[in-house]
């Protein structure tokens, strides 16, 4: 890859919480300001997420485009944000948003290294203790996660 998928700036905590749709917002600007995706990806997540939820299991969901919506796609990256307050995912408790943006198939690696780090609930536990995004981004980048 030409790129990290992943870097510090692409990792925020949050105290409260915010609605869904405020969440996969926010995925998404920050696929956007990394220059992965274009302003469309938004719409792209919202299509998925109507067909089917993106809700992981262990406070995890993983808002991402359709296979359709690929042209919004400029290159693989990753938006992680954890939100203390937690995200009402349609009934589920979410605590971290993962933006994925995959660029041909990379999104499956992507995908398989959060499925595995989140898989384990004491490394989810880690994670909801980090105390500063610093500590997040090396506990994700510790994992694979690149």
């Amino acid at each position: 890859m030409a790129r990290d998928v992943f870097s510090i700036g692409q990792v925020r905590i949050h105290s409260g919480s915010v609605a869904k749709e405020d969440a996969m917002k926010e995925a998404a600007d920050i696929l956007e300001s990394v220059g992965a995706v274009t302003s469309a990806y938004f719409d792209a997540m919202q299509q998925r997420e109507m067909a089917v939820s993106t809700y992981m299991g262990n406070e995890l969901a993983i808002p991402h485009g359709t296979n359709e919506t690929k042209a919004t796609i400029l290159e693989s990256a990753l938006s992680f944000v954890r939100y203390d307050g937690g995200v009402d995912w349609d009934g589920e408790h979410v605590t971290f948003v993962v933006g994925i943006a995959g660029k041909g198939d990379e999104h499956l690696e992507i995908l398989s290294q959060i499925a595995i780090l989140f898989s384990e609930i004491e490394n989810v536990d880690r994670l909801k203790a980090a105390d500063s995004p610093d500590e997040l981004f090396a506990l994700v980048a510790e994992a694979g996660v690149s």
